[in-house]
């Protein structure tokens, strides 16, 4: 074989969007010989994640990972961006980082005979998260901490605020992918982020109302209502939010609790406290890995209503996306409950999308899954769940969904930016 005349091409570029598609192309091979194709990465923590797949080259010597199958390794089948969600971390039980996205995430992909191991060809592809001409602006308006994404083009925009998980860091790449799509989006921090406390004893949702407020008033901004985007503890936060504060037309809540969970918060003279844990209901996986999925109580009960968000007060669009087989907590039980509180309230301005053997953390496109990790509550290692394939599949279905949902309910009639 001439090593020489094999080429691994990325089209349409090996620089790109994170949630964009990319070809992977070998030509130049033996026809019918197998080849493996390797991804690796190293994220902002400095953890390793890689996947594997086995090709067979065709009779013009050509493996295009867009119509040929893998036949055996990270996964299997015709996966055109199985190398990117099949990554797996080298050290378990970590979870893919990007503190900031002015700098793209560099994936390897290499070429090896199956024959001999030899290196074939490599080629390395830039994903990155900002269009040209996107500005990030840090935030540190009062107390308000986080990073502000403004699309390129003419405003006014669509506002959207970008809640994370618990545990406090900013998370930019949700924020600023969406920020391409042609929204002004504000990835807010709420703990352990700059100054804000690490451990805080309560959490003030008239923090979260400066946030809304700032945000609407940005220039690029157009109203009259805003978006949230949240996940997981955020979820709560962003209910709470479309609860008791003026001015959100829609939120996306994804694997979220309707009731309030780790933290007291606190508003004006209401004080809403946590769920109590019931820690007996804590168990463990076949491989020693905690699993929480039953530690929460039925926020419906009547000792437990003080701490459910009376998201009947709302009067914003609703999306909830949930997943069969998160492992964090229940989340399609709270979705279901809170889809039946604003039913039994006359109000039908919800959606409830559930997604069969995905895990807790639905990101953005492409996004590895997380199946375990480091729970900031809990303070040890826990089961998340989620089967890879089934898991990209819902993040690219969510990822169209949430899009069209802001563009629908915050009245977008500008063109988003590609």
């Amino acid at each position: 074989m001439a090593y020489s005349q094999i080429r691994l091409k990325i089209l349409p570029s090996v620089r790109c969007l994170f949630d964009k598609l990319v070809q992977i192309r070998v030509e130049g091979l033996t026809p019918h010989k197998q080849v493996q194709l390797r991804s690796r990465l190293v994220d902002d923590r400095g953890q390793v994640f890689k996947a594997s797949a086995l090709y067979k080259a065709n009779e013009t010597g050509q493996v295009d990972v867009c119509s040929a199958p893998s036949l055996g390794g990270s996964y299997t089948g015709v996966e055109p961006m199985g190398l990117f969600w099949a990554m797996a971390p080298e050290i378990p039980h970590s979870k893919l980082l990007k503190k900031n996205v002015l700098s793209p995430t560099l994936v390897d992909i290499e070429a090896m005979s199956a024959e001999t191991g030899e290196l074939l060809a490599s080629e390395t592809i830039e994903r990155g998260y900002m269009t040209e001409g996107m500005k990030r602006i840090p935030v540190q308006e009062g107390r308000i901490r986080g990073v502000l994404f403004i699309p390129p083009g003419e405003g006014p925009f669509p506002g959207i605020v970008d809640l994370y998980t618990f545990g406090g860091r900013l998370t930019e790449p949700r924020a600023s992918l969406l920020a391409n799509k042609g929204f002004v989006v504000l990835a807010l921090a709420s703990m352990g982020y700059e100054d804000l406390p690490k451990k805080p004893k309560k959490l003030d949702l008239e923090y979260f109302d400066e946030a809304v407020t700032y945000l609407r008033r940005q220039p690029e901004v157009k109203g009259p209502g805003i978006g949230i985007i949240s996940i997981s503890h955020g979820g709560g936060l962003a209910l709470s939010m479309s609860s008791f504060l003026s001015g959100i037309s829609a939120t996306v809540c994804i694997n979220g609790c309707n009731a309030n969970v780790a933290i007291p918060l606190h508003y004006k003279d209401l004080i809403i406290p946590p769920l109590t844990l019931v820690p007996k209901n804590i168990t463990f996986t076949d491989s020693g890995l905690l699993y929480v999925f039953n530690c929460l109580p039925d926020p419906s009960l009547e000792n437990n209503r003080a701490s459910q968000f009376p998201i009947e007060r709302a009067s914003c669009h609703f999306l909830f996306a949930v997943s069969e087989d998160d492992h964090n907590w229940n989340s399609v039980f709270f979705a279901n409950q809170a889809a039946a509180t604003l039913r039994s309230h006359g109000k039908e301005s919800f959606q409830v999308v559930t997604y069969p053997k995905a895990g807790h953390f639905l990101e953005v496109p492409y996004m590895p899954n997380c199946p375990s990790g480091f729970h900031a509550a809990v303070g040890s290692e826990v089961s998340f769940g989620g089967e890879p394939k089934a898991h990209s599949e819902a993040q690219l279905d969510l990822w169209e969904r949430v899009q069209q949902f802001f563009k629908s309910h915050l009245d977008n009639k500008s063109r988003p930016t590609c």
